[in-house]
């Protein structure tokens, strides 16, 4: 399952219950917020309109600006909805990958998906209006770090046994993070229809397996390389060793 099909099965599935008012004002607010990112990403910052988002989130336009009164307040917690989903979305994708592919390739594999989705155009839509957009610019001055914190902690949960220097890692993932948005501008434009990218990510996965090997979170076990060092020692456990390989 994708990243994106993830986070819309979350949405959709489960029986149908009886919802208390909290219930029905989430789910409405979840609706115009889900639309709002649609409309950013089909229509771009200018052409997106409360009118046209509370149209696309099947509610009256009364009801979007209870919630959301303005434009850029819609656009805020948007913006905040979008971050926490695509995390949870990705973690939960990256956990239902066979355990072959639970390793740095597969997580580099399902981040593309994320930087080729919907929601990622929506936020480079958003960054690009907000250089010439001061009330914009505001927003998002922020979002390149907020979105490099997430996955410096992202790759941290997944991967805690890796073997990189914590000084090194916020720069390895900055340089990762600045190919994965200029590889996702050229997508856009033709879909990666010469394999140039295909290419381009297949090194970057070879790279990255030199850095982090397969099964970096794997527990240490007695007997594996790496746990003598920490193994309680034995002064007679090479006698008895030499004693057991004597001959009789």
């Amino acid at each position: 399952m994708t990243v994106s099909s993830h986070q819309h099965h979350a949405r959709t599935s489960g029986p149908a219950v009886r919802r208390t008012q909290d219930e029905r004002r989430s789910r409405t607010r979840g609706r115009l917020l889900d639309a709002t990112m649609d409309c950013l990403a089909d229509l771009g910052w200018a052409g997106t309109s409360t009118t046209e988002v509370a149209r696309r989130a099947g509610v009256s336009r009364g009801a979007q600006q209870h919630h959301y009164p303005t434009k850029m307040a819609l656009v805020a917690a948007a913006l905040e909805h979008l971050l926490a989903a695509q995390r949870l979305a990705y973690e939960a994708a990256f956990a239902e990958l066979p355990p072959d592919r639970h390793n740095v390739e597969g997580a580099l594999d399902l981040l593309w998906e994320v930087f080729r989705s919907r929601p990622a155009r929506a936020l480079l839509e958003l960054a690009m209006a907000a250089r010439t957009d001061e009330e914009l610019r505001g927003l998002c001055r922020d979002l390149n770090e907020r979105i490099l914190d997430t996955m410096l902690a992202t790759f941290e949960r997944l991967f805690p046994r890796n073997p990189l220097h914590r000084e090194i890692l916020p720069t390895l993932l900055r340089s990762l993070f600045a190919l994965y948005v200029g590889l996702s501008v050229q997508n856009a434009l033709d879909d990666d229809a010469e394999g140039h990218h295909a290419e381009v990510l297949g090194q970057v996965k070879n790279f990255a397996r030199l850095l982090v090997p397969d099964a970096p979170d794997a527990p240490d076990t007695p007997g594996t390389p790496g746990t003598s060092d920490d193994a309680p020692t034995d002064p007679d456990a090479s006698d008895r060793t030499s004693a057991r390989e004597r001959p009789r």
